[in-house]
């Protein structure tokens, strides 16, 4: 958890302000020397910014970066847009948390592994909690790396470089081995709102074609429930796939479009859906996660474009994971999805209302559209 905002993370800073608002190209103001050195010394590595555009609004809070210390870690990068921060540690290649500023992080991650350094050749997996980006179908891991357990190293165990471009900050992994494939997130708050958008692309630079699709985890804590929207007539026969066997969530209820369940504290449970919105409700605050869904494409897992997975104790989280389409990768070709965090107050006792007030009365995302890549791949018209 993110501790005050101005304790923690009293390293050096970049001070910014965006020039448009989400999702237009936002440049970043001038970098004060010192950050840039503080940046440049080894990972993560540094990108000088863009000048600020002519047309900046002075009305519009500024963004900061913070590159600092944070449990253990050393030159972690805090953005902070006078709303709400993300925390990312390029160290472990994730964003640990986001929240509003002097509040609790609806994030889940794992204090006794705070400061330790993942090792993609470990056969044991560290779980640090965050969001990160895995390649999709899981069930080609064991295929393609010769183990079905941990993640891919170079997608959960590794370092990622840090970088600052017009469309806001990025964080680039090291090439994967057995997928070829080297992932790149860009990670930007909308000026004064408690959003964060993140841009995960895979892009296929070395080895034999692969079909792969970004698959995105979000860890969070122990909720009062989670939510899912489904479509209107849903592609499986009772809304959700089984993905654990004959464990099912507890509490799993469908009302109309509303799925809603609780987490199991004494076994593991997951489902899939073909929802394109995820809701994450707390005591205090909700957390809505957002991927919109391609039609007459193939998803991952009998196709699932969003899934919940429930843990038991004594690590008591959730995961809310997004899915993109299948596509072939041959070098050269790219793949993206995006995803919309949106940070909601709770305004009412009833968890159930206040997912209908977030589900059902707010605009759904807009039609997504197959991301560009260097050249056209099999799977879209």
């Amino acid at each position: 958890m993110i501790q005050s905002r101005r304790s923690n993370l009293a390293g050096a800073t970049i001070a910014g302000i965006l020039a448009a608002a989400v999702p237009l190209a936002t440049p970043f103001a001038s970098v004060s020397a010192a950050a840039a050195a503080a940046s440049s010394r080894g990972s993560p590595a540094y990108t000088p910014p863009a000048r600020l555009a002519a047309n900046s609004s002075p009305a519009r809070p500024p963004l900061q970066i913070r590159i600092g210390p944070h449990a253990g870690w050393e030159r972690c990068w805090t953005l902070d847009n006078g709303e709400t921060e993300a925390l990312i540690v390029p160290a472990i290649g994730r964003i640990l948390q986001f929240r509003r500023i002097d509040q609790p992080g609806p994030f889940w991650h794992d204090p006794a592994l705070h400061g330790r350094s993942p090792d993609p050749a470990s056969t044991e997996w560290l779980n640090f909690g965050g969001d990160k980006s895995w390649p999709a179908p899981q069930s080609d891991w064991a295929t393609l790396t010769a183990r079905a357990w941990p993640p891919p190293g170079a997608f959960d165990a590794a370092p990622v470089e840090m970088s600052v471009r017009r469309e806001g900050v990025v964080m680039r992994s090291p090439v994967d081995p057995h997928f070829g494939i080297q992932t790149e997130r860009v990670v930007r708050l909308e000026p004064g709102r408690p959003v964060m958008t993140v841009v995960t692309t895979y892009e296929k630079t070395a080895g034999n074609p692969v079909t792969v699709g970004v698959w995105i985890i979000t860890q969070l804590d122990h909720p009062v429930a989670v939510f899912a929207l489904l479509p209107e007539t849903s592609r499986f026969e009772h809304g959700y796939d089984r993905q654990s066997g004959d464990a099912l969530p507890a509490d799993l209820t469908i009302e109309g479009r509303l799925l809603s369940l609780a987490r199991d504290p004494d076994r593991s449970t997951k489902i899939g859906t073909d929802a394109e919105r995820l809701l994450w409700v707390g005591e205090h605050q909700m957390l809505l996660i957002e991927s919109p869904r391609i039609p007459g494409v193939p998803y991952p897992d009998r196709g699932s474009s969003a899934e919940i997975y429930t843990n038991p104790n004594p690590r008591t989280y959730v995961e809310l994971e997004m899915l993109g389409p299948l596509r072939t990768l041959a070098v050269g070709d790219s793949l993206s999805q995006t995803n919309t965090y949106t940070l909601i107050p709770r305004r009412s006792e009833d968890p159930r209302r206040d997912a209908a007030r977030v589900l059902l009365e707010t605009p759904k995302p807009a039609p997504a559209r197959p991301s560009a890549s260097a050249r056209r791949t099999p799977g879209f018209p």
